[in-house]
């Protein structure tokens, strides 16, 4: 009897021959297993990778480490080198004068003996007069070896820059707007006005002879 003459069950299916046939295992299917991978199957190529991805992870945070220690040093030394700038700031201003103030001392040691001298009535008027000349040739080196020259400008054409006029004086002689008397010297700090010579200026006097 041929294939298609093949009695069926009820249901359709085939005979017992047909439950004979070989059928595929899906019983692996139902349970899941097909998705299980055995550790074996992990090939030497992915180990390595991880392994370099773990060496690179690993130096990179070793050099994060490095350099950010080197930061805080570099911070560290900063804020030093900031605090030593200001202490020498501080101490420059604060003994800015000590050579200048060195050279005075025996200015006064001057002034304080011929003082003395006079209120003791025992020296006579002319050493009085040389110990004074003597300390004003002290003070004015002394002055000189820190940078203060003295302005004098008898005679010369007033400077609003460096005199202060006080008045006028009418006179023939004299150049108008010439410094015809100095009231009072003035002095500068290296070049730098430290106080402006008050002096009188000459003008024309009107009287044309």
């Amino acid at each position: 009897m041929s294939q298609q003459n093949k009695p069926q069950t009820p249901h359709g299916e085939q005979d017992s021959a047909a439950e004979n046939t070989a059928q595929p295992d899906i019983e692996g299917v139902q349970d899941g297993s097909e998705d299980y991978v055995d550790a074996g199957d992990i090939s030497a190529d992915s180990l390595s990778e991880t392994d370099e991805l773990q060496a690179a992870l690993d130096q990179a945070q070793a050099e994060a480490s490095q350099y950010r220690d080197q930061a805080v040093r570099a911070m560290a030394e900063t804020e030093n080198v900031r605090k030593r700038a200001q202490r020498d700031v501080d101490s420059a201003r604060k003994f800015a004068v000590e050579k200048f103030a060195t050279e005075l001392l025996g200015v006064r040691d001057s002034l304080e003996l011929g003082l003395k001298a006079a209120e003791e009535h025992s020296g006579d008027f002319d050493k009085l007069k040389e110990g004074m000349e003597m300390t004003n040739r002290m003070l004015a080196s002394s002055m000189e070896k820190a940078g203060i020259e003295p302005i004098d400008p008898q005679g010369e054409t007033f400077n609003p820059e460096f005199h202060e006029a006080v008045s006028t004086q009418p006179s023939d002689d004299l150049p108008a707007n010439s410094v015809a008397a100095v009231m009072q010297k003035g002095y500068t700090l290296n070049g730098r006005v430290l106080r402006a010579a008050m002096v009188i200026v000459a003008k024309p006097s009107g009287n044309k002879g």
